[in-house]
């Protein structure tokens, strides 16, 4: 939902700095979190960190001084990833842990994201329970001058994560070391270069990377969508690269570039990373329902099922977890790896992804040749003010012979394709993503379930 310009979800708070997202707003779910965290019966820890963007140091003091307001001993890692963050509050045993990243988001906003005991984003039931803080009478109950909480720096948590990736069971890392991989790397500017390119010199990679500086300033739109990443095709060229990688700000997003120096789409991460685990590991792959197809050929091709969960990384975590899932993620470049963590996880991605070149021993632009090619297309609207139940119901008697799957939103399938219309969790605007074999057969299903969209919004 959104409010005054504040995004607020399940797991987060998002907003544009100065306007939705102020300090006195960080500060006030800042410690809401912590108190609510503290009472659960896992201590009183938190963990905090911050990805590059420029109003990040600002917020992160806000939340250091929130946090101890109510009692709560801050963990602090200061700048580093979404994932490590996660790992971090497994690894202290804490009692939660808060991120402040907006992710993918433009340059404008940053976020709050809430990580539970369990070092996954907060439940549904646990954000309600969280905001019900907010509007208890007399507000966040605050610590007397003698139980303010204490602050200690933890400078090892990227360490660990690093160390959890190489330690991987199947991850032949002398193997990888022995194939001298020359990688090109793209970490937007973003908290990316503080993981990424220590990971690679550890894996025996040649690295020639770009915006490595952690300073926030996106040179691009910060999403690694094929459209953002001209620069570091042109690089992969330029370079003679096995292969490209770019992260997001907060790197748990990787997408992947060809040694052709083509963008592949971020879906291929998954798809990629799923192929080589299903070797070594058995079990259902969980993803979300905007992801494409081609993830479900690869499980196929394993002889295990595909399960499909409600986009948002908390719900496929959950899944993966109910399901004993040895892999799943998003399409958006996120892999989650159960023997790892379950959360989204580039650096965990970008050591599959080395491993499935060595296993192969071909070029990545060979084995993407191999999967099934799909076209999807992308669309976003203004969110109306109406419900959007209207358009549900005009789209399912606009394809009566579709399958319709309601977990989020609306997702209509066929044999060869689908199309998914739902309003997004961290933007004021509803998606509408399709794929199909060709372009123009996915751009028509977009056109044709925009329709009722449209006409609400007249």
């Amino acid at each position: 939902m959104s409010t005054d310009g504040l995004m607020v979800s399940v797991s987060g708070i998002r907003g544009r700095v100065g306007a939705g997202l102020t300090p006195e707003v960080v500060a006030q779910y800042a410690s809401a979190f912590g108190a609510w965290a503290s009472r659960r019966g896992a201590g009183n820890n938190i963990v905090v960190g911050r990805d590059s963007r420029v109003s990040g140091p600002m917020f992160h003091r806000v939340v250091l001084s929130a946090l101890q307001s109510v009692g709560c001993n801050v963990i602090d890692i200061d700048l580093t990833t979404t994932p490590t963050c996660q790992l971090t509050v497994e690894h202290h045993h804490a009692a939660g842990g808060l991120m402040i990243s907006a992710s993918h988001n433009p340059i404008e906003w940053n976020a709050l994201k809430f990580i539970g005991s369990s070092g996954l984003f907060l439940e549904g039931a646990e954000g309600v329970e969280m905001r019900a803080l907010l509007e208890k009478p007399g507000g966040v109950p605050r610590a007397t001058w003698d139980k303010l909480g204490e602050i200690r720096q933890d400078d090892r948590a990227i360490a660990r994560h690093i160390e959890r990736v190489l330690s991987i069971p199947y991850l032949d890392v002398d193997g990888i070391r022995a194939r001298k991989f020359h990688v090109a790397l793209d970490c937007v500017r973003g908290a990316g270069a503080a993981i990424m390119p220590a990971l690679l010199e550890r894996l025996g990679c040649t690295v020639t990377a770009i915006n490595m500086e952690t300073d926030g300033r996106f040179p691009r739109p910060p999403e690694p969508v094929a459209e953002n990443l001209g620069e570091l095709e042109r690089l992969v060229l330029s370079s003679g690269a096995a292969v490209g990688l770019a992260v997001d700000p907060d790197v748990d997003r990787l997408a992947l570039v060809s040694d052709e120096g083509k963008a592949i789409g971020e879906d291929f991460t998954l798809a990629l990373a799923a192929q080589l685990v299903l070797r070594h590991r058995r079990g259902p792959v969980v993803t979300n329902l905007s992801t494409s197809r081609v993830v479900e050929d690869v499980a196929v091709a394993a002889g295990v099922p595909v399960i499909r969960a409600p986009v948002g990384e908390v719900n496929v975590a959950v899944r993966m977890r109910n399901e004993k899932a040895p892999i799943g993620g998003e399409g958006n470049g996120g892999v989650i790896l159960s023997e790892m963590h379950l959360g989204r996880d580039a650096p965990v991605g970008a050591a599959l992804l080395l491993q499935l070149l060595h296993e192969d021993g071909e070029p990545l632009s060979r084995i993407v040749s191999k999967l099934p090619r799909y076209v999807i297309v992308k669309d976003k609207l203004d969110r109306p003010d109406a419900s959007l139940d209207a358009v549900y119901d005009a789209l399912r008697s606009a394809f009566p012979g579709a399958t319709a799957d309601a977990q989020d939103g609306l997702r209509l399938s066929w044999p060869d394709r689908w199309v998914h219309v739902r309003p997004s969790g961290t933007e004021p605007i509803v998606r509408v993503i399709a794929e199909a074999p060709t372009n123009a057969e996915a751009l028509e299903l977009v056109k044709r379930s925009r329709m009722p969209l449209d006409a609400l919004s007249a």
